[in-house]
């Protein structure tokens, strides 16, 4: 029904900065929440942040990031898409990034809250 895909990821030195961007298709009418999860290899799928339809509600887990400029989720409703900025990134930021789409629209941080995922973007940060 939605069709999801990520882009952005890759190599980057710490310190530096990436821009993921995920790519909406299908039934794009629906006003779903997004969210950006990422996964290391021997890790559960974590949450990193959430932005309803309107953009009123924007969630991240840790707050402080945000207020320091280290993540910025937004979207862009017109282009049917969501985007991560990531800057200052650490080399714990590697993982693989998955933008999710959640039908109820509430965005939440449980990765089971959410009904359509794209495959996922490697991002490597290097020390």
């Amino acid at each position: 029904q939605v069709q999801l895909v990520e882009s952005g990821g890759g190599l980057v030195q710490a310190g530096g900065s990436l821009r993921l961007s995920c790519a909406a298709s299908g039934r794009t009418s629906q006003r779903h929440a997004m969210g950006w999860f990422r996964q290391a290899p021997g890790k559960v799928r974590a949450f990193v942040a959430a932005i309803r339809w309107s953009g009123s509600f924007i969630y991240y887990l840790d707050y402080s990031d945000s207020v320091n400029g280290r993540f910025t989720i937004s979207r862009d409703n017109a282009k049917n898409t969501v985007t991560l900025q990531m800057n200052s990134m650490k080399p714990e930021d590697t993982a693989v990034y998955y933008c999710a789409a959640d039908r109820e629209g509430m965005g939440e941080d449980g990765p089971g809250s959410y009904d359509y995922w794209g495959r996922g973007t490697q991002v490597t940060v290097s020390s």
